[in-house]
């Protein structure tokens, strides 16, 4: 016999929150937190890790693909899983991913062993995002803008942390330091626990209230329009996550080779650059809850378009600022490497 867990969501019952659950907000968006802040540490060490192991940069981009392979292409597949049976408790096998990733990661003493354990930290990421956005909608109360921004504000703080614990701890100490977070999925695990009971009552509720809802209204447009409006959307978040990816992965080797920084100097610029993320993402969300979604949208296309990469604006006599980068870096020439 399925349980309620187990049975699709009616979207009439999803929109019935009737009132914002700010308590799982938080937690879910603590959750998220907890896990990018661990996803972040693999690309801020990727200087040590190609220093220690002595990977070439083919080899670092081959651990970007193996995390992305796992952590975006499984996602949808996810997706589409839970939105036919819900796991509430897939929040939690998500982070034990996550952890078990980081474990390896400390361990790896070759480019086999660290693929894999990006290849595990992107699995557990994939596991843990589908379920925890739709939570942080059923937790909304209708407020979906602030939610999602309080939601996705946990997770670029988080990019931003893993940066920044990168550059203080890691940094000094070796590969073997980052052992020393593991207690972050440990919490991570607890707190999404709670969530997940939550979410799992929260379910019993919508199936046990389905025959008092009213029917599901009929779709507000063509089915050719929301299609179109679909890929739009993908479009934009792939073209975003094509630069934040290559900052990322080779923003610190940039500031290595061009300006003669120090790793851990690199990775704090690393950090500035992915905490204006997470300032972007919290102010999004409520301004585009006033004003209209759409026009946020072009309104951040225009001005990462307008944006100057450090590659394309000239020698410079100090680092650029990472609130500018917003495109994806390239290697200088020879003949503008100082001497």
């Amino acid at each position: 016999m399925k349980s309620a867990a187990d049975a699709p969501i009616a979207p009439a019952a999803e929109n019935k929150a009737p009132a914002t659950a700010l308590a799982i907000l938080l937690a879910i968006s603590g959750g998220h937190l907890l896990n990018d802040t661990i996803q972040s540490m693999l690309p801020a060490i990727y200087p040590l890790l190609k220093s220690e192991l002595r990977l070439n940069f083919g080899q670092v981009g081959l651990i970007t693909l193996a995390f992305q392979l796992t952590a975006s292409l499984l996602q949808p597949l996810v997706g589409v899983y839970t939105d036919r049976h819900p796991r509430p408790f897939s929040l939690v096998a998500g982070m034990f991913c996550t952890l078990t990733g980081l474990i390896f990661l400390s361990l790896a003493n070759s480019f086999a062993l660290v693929l894999m354990a990006a290849a595990l930290v992107g699995l557990g990421s994939s596991v843990f995002h589908p379920e925890a956005s739709r939570v942080a909608r059923l937790a909304s109360g209708g407020r979906y803008g602030f939610a999602q921004s309080l939601f996705q504000v946990g997770g670029n703080s988080g990019a931003a942390l893993g940066a920044l614990l990168a550059a203080v701890v890691i940094a000094r100490g070796g590969q073997s330091r980052v052992a020393w977070f593991a207690a972050l999925p440990l919490i991570g695990i607890v707190l999404l626990s709670r969530v997940g009971r939550w979410y799992h009552n929260h379910l019993a509720e919508l199936r046990a209230n389905k025959a008092v809802l009213p029917p599901a209204a009929p779709p507000a447009f063509p089915r050719r329009k929301v299609i179109l409006a679909v890929s739009v959307l993908a479009a934009l978040i792939f073209s975003k996550f094509i630069y934040l990816t290559s900052i990322n992965s080779y923003y610190t080797f940039y500031l290595i080779d061009r300006f003669q920084l120090s790793r851990r100097n690199a990775q704090l610029h690393l950090f500035l650059f992915l905490a204006f993320v997470a300032l972007g993402t919290f102010i999004g969300g409520p301004v585009g809850d006033r004003i209209g979604r759409k026009r946020v949208i072009w309104a951040w296309r225009r001005l990462r378009c307008s944006c100057p990469t450090p590659a394309s604006s000239g020698a410079a006599c100090s680092p650029p600022s990472s609130a500018s980068c917003s495109r994806p870096l390239s290697r200088p020439s020879s003949s503008t490497r100082r001497s």
